[in-house]
């Protein structure tokens, strides 16, 4: 049924673009009423499923100062958002993303402010961790965030992906830890998230120190990504459905799950397990549970369940 839906959207698709974007909230930067993000089109295509579409595609969308802030103001707007349940990202026009827009953000990275060489270092220490929060930011949004790659993903496109929690991709994608080529280390995200994604540190060793592209077979192999579409427009309708289902379930349990997945990768099993007996102890005492069990005895779907917003 959702993939009725999905599709009838799509017929018209221009530039990979959903018809419901043409109203695309206007929020600031800051998160209230205003000008639109610049950077960012968010929209939302389905009930509880919000699109947020990377949006310089006149740049391939390269991520300029104005990017790493806006990113960072719209997840923390979607984390407490009742009508959003689950996030997909994708970008406009020919590729996702360029990565790091070096001509918007030289003065920043190589022109730190300072008197001397400790103050220097402070303010570009303070510069790092702030841009590390852009993406940081996805991974503690308790909403599951599902990424459509099309094209090429570059540097911080890689930083980004693996903040997200499911990864989709074309055909023609491509892959690359491209830091080392401008003569950097990795520093927001690739290196701790992408040995956890994929799970040989050999295969992390030779992306990052080669800056080798990797395309879209590979990153199905390795596990980067879980599934591969012929092309764009094929992926956004698997990915909306995808976020579909997930928006379907009891928010209370999708969000739960998120939370101690994420947990329980950075701690022991003990640990996990620990946490997750301590959460579910609050998070048992919800209608939701009955719901989808009520759901079941039926054999119904859990998502002909009405759950209340969280």
């Amino acid at each position: 049924m959702f993939s009725v839906i999905v599709r009838s959207a799509l017929t018209k698709y221009g530039g990979m673009r959903l018809p419901g974007q043409a109203a695309v909230r206007a929020v600031s930067s800051s998160g209230g009423p205003g000008s639109a993000y610049t950077t960012l089109a968010i929209s939302q295509p389905a009930q509880f499923v919000t699109h947020v579409e990377l949006h310089r595609p006149e740049k391939l969308n390269a991520m300029n100062k104005a990017f790493w802030s806006e990113m960072v103001d719209c997840f923390n707007e979607l984390a407490v958002d009742p009508d959003c349940r689950v996030v997909v990202v994708s970008g406009a026009g020919r590729i996702f993303t360029a990565g790091i827009d070096l001509t918007d953000m030289a003065s920043d990275v190589l022109q730190p402010e300072g008197d001397d060489t400790a103050r220097v270092s402070w303010n570009l220490r303070k510069t790092i961790t702030k841009y590390q929060e852009t993406f940081s930011v996805i991974e503690k949004c308790p909403k599951p965030v599902v990424v459509a790659v099309h094209g090429a993903c570059i540097g911080g496109g890689v930083d980004l992906i693996t903040a997200c929690d499911v990864r989709l991709c074309t055909q023609d994608a491509w892959f690359q830890v491209k830091e080392v080529d401008i003569g950097l280390a990795a520093d927001v995200g690739t290196l701790q998230r992408l040995p956890k994604v994929i799970g040989s540190r050999s295969l992390v060793n030779e992306l990052a120190l080669t800056a080798r592209k990797m395309y879209a077979d590979e990153a199905k192999s390795s596990g980067l990504v879980s599934r591969v579409f012929a092309d764009k427009e094929a992926m956004m309708v698997g990915a909306l459905e995808m976020a579909g289902e997930i928006a379907g379930r009891s928010p209370v349990a999708v969000q739960g799950t998120k939370i101690n997945l994420v947990y329980a990768r950075d701690h022991s099993v003990a640990e996990g397990l620990d946490y997750m007996a301590t959460w579910n102890m609050s998070m048992l005492q919800t209608q939701d549970v009955m719901k989808s069990a009520q759901a079941s005895m039926e054999k119904k779907s859990p998502k002909t369940a009405v759950f209340s917003k969280l």
